[in-house]
């Protein structure tokens, strides 16, 4: 059963303006692991982060940093999910995460469902 559906799209050339005005922002959105990718894979990380917390219902109090997205080399990304965001998951009954991530012509898209 479908617990919610999450989609989300970022303008990637604004999001790295955004992230050079404020430098602390990258700390805030991006775990250790993901940091360091690359303008694009971060824009589309940060809309799957955006995305996850609407098919979550968006409450109020989620870390960004309790969200990673691992994409293991040849296989498809996954959402792994710690303290805050594993909580309210876990309050929805939800058992599993599915994630989507594109970014193309200057656009990061992603859509999660979150499925009980």
């Amino acid at each position: 059963m479908i617990i919610g559906v999450g989609v989300d799209v970022v303008d990637v050339a604004r999001f790295g303006v955004a992230l050079e005005r404020t430098p602390a922002l990258r700390d805030r959105l991006f775990t250790v692991g993901e940091k360091s990718l690359p303008l694009a894979s971060l824009a589309a990380r940060f809309a799957a982060k955006e995305a996850l917390a609407k098919a979550l219902g968006a409450p109020a109090g989620l870390h960004w940093t309790d969200a990673t997205v691992e994409r293991p080399r040849g296989q498809q990304p996954r959402l792994v999910v710690t303290g805050t965001v594993a909580a309210r998951a876990a309050e929805l009954g939800v058992a599993t995460l599915h994630v989507s991530m594109s970014h193309d012509a200057g656009i990061a898209s992603a859509v999660v469902i979150a499925e009980a």
